[in-house]
């Protein structure tokens, strides 16, 4: 991969994109779905995360949902309502949670081991924040050698605020997009969730 990768554009969208073998769903916790600090696209991220749920099951792929550790007072402190996931977790051999303490759900968590030991070798990533836990974890995917979807509608963040003499307000949107493209061409972030197909993996 050339060192100029993440400047290049997105990688184009294919008629019918090959499965993939895992789905990891970043931080949609209660305190960035419900309520007056959810993100703007938070329904439609709710029914995007749910739908993918249901097929990344059905089809025997491997689930993980990354739940983050806030610092203490923050919105996601651990054992806070916030905090809680907000997808009911359907525990087993192909279901993991797995908590974080950082933006990239690989470092100093179980992530890389569990999708190592299940012969993972592609990974749907969405979920919250689209440029902060989203992006790290996506990018970390793709620096291991996975191939990497993450579909333009399954994650969401916050509107930038405007800053005086910097910019005006930048829509949650704006900021999504943007975040997705920075990966570079070698993920995949013009797919929709609906064209996202699953797999089991090689040692599931």
């Amino acid at each position: 991969m050339s060192q100029y990768a993440e400047t290049a554009p997105p990688a184009a969208n294919t008629p019918n994109p090959p499965p993939v073998d895992a789905l990891i769903v970043v931080d949609v916790q209660s305190a960035f779905v419900v309520g007056e600090g959810a993100v703007p696209a938070a329904a439609r991220l709710v029914d995007r995360t749910t739908d993918l749920l249901a097929r990344a099951r059905r089809d025997g792929a491997l689930v993980v949902h990354l739940q983050n550790d806030g610092p203490p007072g923050a919105e996601d402190e651990p054992h806070t309502p916030g905090w809680e996931l907000h997808h009911p977790v359907e525990a087993g051999p192909r279901e993991f949670v797995i908590r974080k303490p950082h933006d990239d759900g690989f470092e100093e968590t179980r992530l890389g081991g569990v999708l190592t030991d299940a012969g993972v070798r592609a990974v749907a990533v969405c979920g919250v924040m689209s440029e902060m836990c989203v992006q790290a974890t996506a990018r970390t995917a793709l620096a291991r050698g996975y191939r990497v979807v993450v579909p333009h509608d399954a994650h969401a963040t916050q509107d930038v605020p405007a800053a005086p003499g910097i910019s005006e307000v930048v829509p949650a949107a704006t900021v999504s997009r943007v975040a997705a493209y920075a990966l570079g061409s070698d993920a995949e972030v013009t797919v929709r969730a609906s064209e996202v197909t699953f797999t089991a993996p090689a040692a599931g």
